[in-house]
């Protein structure tokens, strides 16, 4: 059995029907590697394993796995001890995962916190943008909303509080920063992070009954500036069919 590289993971009840393993406190790719790692190692052997065969479903979170089960079924102790084994190997998540390439503008009507986050850090916009579009940003959980990414990958120097009272209608697609973190809202909804700029991609869309959600954790995301009628012609390509794997392609220099 392979030393374990972090903390040791520890076993949480979740009720009568989940258990979470919790590999640490923080957020760090390191600690997430391992979360995806353990789901990844259910997937591949819960078919063949007796006592995994009763779970229903696994939620990776930033730092932690939650995996669901059914109480008729299983025998929770027994569950719990094979699962702490497992994450005991230290499986780290060695699967590529899909890195997209996704456009965003920044007109000023489109990131209303754009200037103000700049205006805060002694940046010009022009600067703030740059920084953003040169960070690779790492999708470590989906939640909030269907098809919402919260995903590391800030630069220092853009950290930012969220807002100190959340807007009561943020537009669908927006795309926001809090903290290290950076998101895109998939739905028209209230929010509190800081906007900067929206993308037209749809992140959820029932259409694909396989996997409705674009983004997934242990994707990456890195940013690529549009003007306002690219945005706008982007918008009318998606909604016509424009095939998701289109931005799994970087765009022309």
């Amino acid at each position: 059995m392979a030393k374990p590289s972090g903390p040791e993971p520890r076993l949480l009840a979740l009720g009568d029907s989940a258990w979470t393993l919790e590999f640490g406190r923080t957020i760090h790719p390191a600690i997430n590697a391992r979360v995806m790692g353990l789901a990844n190692l259910i997937a591949q052997v819960r078919s063949t394993d007796q006592i995994l065969s009763c779970v229903t479903d696994v939620v990776p979170t930033f730092r932690s796995l939650t995996v669901h089960f059914n109480p008729r079924e299983a025998d929770a102790t027994a569950l719990g001890e094979r699962l702490l084994a497992l994450a005991q190997e230290d499986p780290q998540d060695v699967r590529q995962g899909r890195l997209w390439h996704l456009p965003v503008c920044f007109d000023a009507d489109l990131s209303p916190d754009l200037a103000r986050l700049a205006e805060a850090k002694g940046l010009t916009t022009d600067a703030v943008i740059q920084r953003l579009l040169a960070a690779t940003f790492r999708v470590y959980m989906l939640g909030f909303q269907p098809g919402f990414p919260y995903m590391g990958g800030v630069p220092t120097a853009l950290h930012m509080p969220r807002l100190p009272a959340p807007r009561q209608k943020v537009a669908a697609q927006s795309v926001a920063v809090a903290g290290e973190m950076c998101c895109i809202y998939p739905w028209e909804s209230p929010g509190g992070w800081n906007l900067i700029g929206r993308t037209p991609v749809v992140l959820f869309d029932l259409h694909h009954a396989d996997q409705p959600a674009m983004l997934a954790a242990g994707d990456e995301v890195r940013w690529y500036a549009v003007d306002r009628e690219a945005h706008d012609a982007l918008t009318t390509e998606i909604a016509q069919g424009l095939p998701r794997e289109a931005f799994l392609q970087a765009p022309p220099p």
